[in-house]
């Protein structure tokens, strides 16, 4: 008796298909500005990182990397991402040694420090908790290449086999991984200098950098007044930090503190502020630091910027004597034309700034030192060095969307093209958000009315 083969019902073939493309979508995972990001209930999953780890130790451990380390901000999705993590990395081959929370810079600094060694940290940077990501950093202590990342890439939808077992790479927590960035930090500041006569609001954003930060500061002398120190897994980032550090400058005025630091959830980014309650950006970071070089040649003849840094801050630092050369957004690429140039210092006006005669990433907390350090030595407050530039009126605006490839209608081209014809002076940036679902907008006119109605005129083509 034959038994008859039945073809799968439609139904049932539409919900492979369905099955087959949500499979697929996770697994179209690409590397933006600032390594992969998004949501962890849908994009950042512990299948995907699973994926990441294996296919970033077989391509790494080609490159002779057997070692990677692991760190973490204080999200809640974070031991378990860690954990996908380093299986991956173990079935590839790769020993793994665990960092614990410690801000994204301290372990660029670490896999530098500790040779032969590569870098991951596991967090989503100044997003709230629902994100999360992945960021990669070589050997030398800078992020992989746009090559290392396609090959990661081409590996994520392929087998997920593990080597032979007697192969298997081995884990083990590093429990140094704070002290020995504490001592980095504070070895940066001149010994001759003392922050004794300091009060500082240090605000840490619920973040990577709770523990490490208020104790560099603290063990240099000054008094520090912390916000953004308790972390609880979802409060990573919620109106505090660099991105809404209205908190550390209400503290700063309340306690007539010296000044306000606010970093963000992964430590990389870093906003200053005043004794008068004056936020300071990245441009204006930078212009203290360039003014406060005595040096105009060779590697400290030149800065980088990106297409965000202020036209007005451009047109200070040349007039201070130094080169002006602007990078895509992103300090992967500042560092990157930093090196391609052999200069020193660059940075964007989010607070990414990248000292490297230092540090080879952007590190909020050693751009702080930094910046006191030259304010100390000068014996200058932030306003008397600041009143030497102008910036011109900028209006920023983020606008979210579902398809970021709207961007690349024909029409909306147009439209963005006759509003930059219409500026007199002035210029217009639109830009997809390399680490969000949106389209950022940014309009500089000698105008800030100008400026504005510009800006909301761009956002209102993308308004949904």
């Amino acid at each position: 008796m034959s038994r008859r083969l039945h073809k799968p019902s439609l139904q049932k073939k539409l919900r492979l298909r369905v099955l087959l493309q949500s499979y697929n979508s996770r697994m179209n995972i690409k590397f933006g500005t600032d390594g992969i990001r998004g949501p962890v209930e849908s994009e950042i999953t512990p299948e995907v990182c699973l994926r990441i780890g294996h296919a970033a130790g077989i391509v790494l451990k080609e490159m002779g990397w057997g070692t990677v380390l692991i760190g973490k901000d204080t999200r809640v999705s974070g031991y378990m991402l860690e954990s996908a993590l380093q299986a991956g990395f173990i079935a590839a081959g790769v020993n793994v040694r665990l960092l614990g929370p410690l801000p994204t810079p301290g372990v660029a600094y670490l896999t530098k420090s500790l040779r032969n060694q590569f870098g991951i940290v596991i967090s989503a940077s100044h997003n709230d908790y629902l994100d999360n990501g992945i960021k990669l950093f070589s050997g030398n202590g800078e992020k992989i290449s746009k090559e290392v990342e396609q090959k990661i890439e081409k590996l994520l939808t392929g087998d997920l086999k593990p080597v032979r077992t007697a192969e298997l790479g081995k884990a083990r927590r590093f429990d140094e991984s704070g002290a020995r960035y504490i001592e980095f930090c504070k070895s940066t500041v001149p010994a001759e200098l003392s922050f004794e006569s300091l009060r500082i609001v240090l605000d840490c954003a619920h973040g990577a950098c709770y523990k490490v930060s208020p104790s560099i500061f603290e063990e240099l002398g000054a008094e520090v007044i912390t916000l953004g120190t308790s972390p609880n897994g979802f409060n990573i980032n919620h109106e505090c930090g660099s991105t809404n550090p209205a908190k550390a400058q209400e503290e700063v005025i309340k306690q007539r503190a010296d000044f306000g630091i606010a970093l963000d959830g992964d430590g990389d980014r870093v906003v200053i502020i005043d004794k008068n309650g004056t936020i300071l950006d990245g441009d204006d970071i930078m212009y203290i630091l360039a003014f406060s070089n005595p040096n105009r040649t060779g590697p400290w003849s030149g800065l980088i910027g990106t297409l965000m840094s202020n036209l007005g801050f451009e047109d200070g630092i040349r007039k201070l004597g130094y080169q002006f050369k602007r990078a895509e957004v992103g300090d992967k690429y500042v560092s990157q034309m930093l090196k391609k140039e052999g200069w020193l210092l660059g940075g964007e006006p989010s607070g990414h700034i990248i000292c490297r005669d230092l540090v080879s990433t952007g590190d909020g907390t050693i751009a702080a030192l930094k910046v006191i350090s030259s304010l100390l030595m000068l014996e200058k407050n932030p306003a008397d060095i600041l009143s030497n530039y102008s910036k011109m009126p900028q209006v920023n605006i983020n606008v979210d969307v579902v398809n970021k490839d709207i961007l690349s209608d024909a029409t909306i081209q147009k439209s963005i093209k006759e509003i930059e014809s219409d500026l007199t002076v002035g210029r217009v940036l639109v830009r997809p958000s390399g680490t969000e679902s949106k389209i950022r907008v940014m309009v500089e006119s000698d105008s800030e009315s100008t400026a504005k109605k510009y800006a909301e005129d761009i956002a209102g083509m993308f308004a949904s």
